[in-house]
């Protein structure tokens, strides 16, 4: 089965260069197994896109054959127009950002910055590595060796040194993984910032969502082999089309229903016996048997004879079996009979809505709900996350 991914937003700053990137069929193969499956993918040039996943979903093994690192079993692969598909890692357009950073600790980072111009005999090699320093804003410390340096310092010199190279792609592998969760979040704002800057197409493995969400233009989702969805970041969360996607990209209500009845724009779904709605554009399906989904952020919640409770079109009714208190928000989670536990966040403004043992009501407008196949596995994508 073919996988094929597109996305059509405008480049930002290098529309002219024709750099687009096009994966076409592409499959890698092992012994005893496969790693990408037949998968199409279009990235337009200066696009920011993260390749995100569970270990072993494919995207490294995609990022090292466009790297030229790993051959295709089938499929080809062109850059701005040119099949590179069986040309060697040196020659083409690319660079790549390890997690490892690889840096010489023998060397000074602007010579670090400077070694792959000096390897092709460029004339300015060292006027461009100090441009290279400056614009990751490291010109001050271009005579201190690597071991002198933070990890997000080395981070930014292994950037420099690939950006002085003037690929059409940059290719980053996991190379946040390193850093401890402040300093990774700082040089998410510092990629984001550079790749802005700069205007190449950048693309980023990472099996953290949270990192792809807020650096990446386009995300790709992939498991086992294929993309499961590919589009912006708040579609794809607003809007998963697999519970896959649904429970990998944070956390998911699903249940199981009946379409029962159409209401115009929206579809009614019979839930345990409760009637709820959902735009027919938010669903994958619109009659039969089908998979309703809804964030718990989403979901309203106070004691089941609350009556100053304004709560939305949709509602369920459950019992309190656990609340816990993460700081910004309390999460709770509801034994619904018929449904199963049910998960819900409040903001605490101070009081608390519901204690384990209440009676509750949890209710959300139709049109934060989504709906998916009936096929759907409700627990795929939970464990991977």
């Amino acid at each position: 089965m073919s996988t094929t991914a597109t996305h059509e937003s405008s480049p930002k700053v290098n529309a002219g260069s024709g750099a687009d990137l096009v994966l076409t069929g592409i499959s890698k193969h092992f012994a005893d197994f496969t790693a990408v499956q037949e998968l199409d993918l279009v990235i337009p040039s200066g696009t920011f896109i993260a390749l995100l996943g569970p270990s072993g979903c494919g995207k490294t093994t995609t990022l090292r054959m466009i790297a030229g690192l790993e051959a295709p079993t089938s499929g080809t692969i062109s850059i701005g127009g040119e099949d590179v598909t069986r040309l060697p890692s040196h020659k083409r357009p690319v660079n790549t950002v390890f997690q490892s950073y690889a840096l010489f600790p023998h060397m000074s980072i602007l010579e670090n910055v400077a070694f792959g111009l000096k390897q092709r005999k460029d004339k300015d090699a060292m006027a461009k590595a100090k441009a290279g320093l400056e614009m990751v804003e490291l010109a001050h410390l271009a005579n201190r060796k690597p071991a002198q340096l933070s990890g997000g310092q080395q981070q930014r010199v292994a950037l420099a040194r690939a950006l002085v190279n003037r690929p059409r792609v940059l290719l980053l592998d996991e190379p946040l993984g390193a850093l401890d969760m402040k300093l990774r979040r700082q040089m998410q704002v510092e990629l984001k910032k550079i790749q802005m800057d700069v205007g190449l197409t950048f693309i980023h493995v990472t099996h953290d969502q949270e990192e792809a969400m807020t650096m990446a233009d386009v995300v790709a989702v992939m498991n086992q082999g294929r993309i499961e969805q590919m589009g912006s970041p708040r579609e794809l969360y607003e809007l998963p089309r697999t519970a896959f996607v649904a429970n990998f990209l944070g956390k998911s209500n699903l249940m199981e229903g009946t379409v029962v009845a159409d209401a115009g724009p929206a579809i009614v779904v019979d839930v345990a016996g409760q009637r709820l709605e959902l735009l027919k554009e938010r669903a994958v399906t619109t009659e039969g048997k089908i998979v309703v989904g809804v964030r718990p952020e989403k979901m309203r919640i106070a004691e089941l004879d609350r009556t100053d409770f304004q709560h939305a079109g949709n509602q369920l009714v459950g019992t309190v079996t656990d609340a816990s208190f993460t700081g910004v928000s309390t999460e709770y989670l509801v034994d619904v009979p018929g449904v199963g536990v049910v998960g819900t966040f409040t903001q605490n403004l101070g009081q608390d809505p519901a204690r384990p043992g209440d009676q509750v009501r949890m209710s959300w407008e139709p049109e934060y709900t989504f709906g998916l196949g009936a096929n759907e596995d409700l627990e795929a994508g939970v464990q991977a996350s």
